[in-house]
């Protein structure tokens, strides 16, 4: 994977896209209404994924302007509202991974690969 890099007074800060995919999974998994994140396999199936493995669903690219795209792929938890929980993923993603990491998030896409039912 690639790293993110800004330059300030004291020299250049590089960060590995992994580690924001990672910090950004957690914030995600903390969210209302999100039960992971998920891998989409061969033929269509969706797989949910471990904390460990969470980056596998979560896609991080710096824009040629030096901001970030995060993709997610979640799977959430069924009777929710759906818009109301992406609009809460985005939003909550957005502020923490900004003060996180310094960098300014130009998008955030939310891909819902499932849904299930939280005993």
């Amino acid at each position: 994977m690639k790293s993110s890099s800004m330059n300030t007074h004291m020299g250049s800060i590089s960060i590995d896209n992994e580690v924001i995919a990672q910090y950004a999974g957690t914030v995600a998994t903390e969210c209302f209404g999100i039960v992971g994140m998920a891998a989409v396999m061969k033929g269509g199936l969706v797989n949910l994924l471990k904390r460990d493995s969470m980056t596998k669903g979560i896609a991080v690219t710096l824009t040629p302007n030096n901001k970030l795209d995060i993709d997610f792929h979640v799977i959430v938890s069924y009777g929710v509202n759906i818009p109301t929980v992406a609009e809460n993923l985005i939003s909550n993603v957005r502020y923490r991974v900004e003060e996180f990491t310094g960098l300014e998030i130009d998008k955030i896409n939310i891909y819902v690969e499932g849904v299930k039912v939280i005993d």
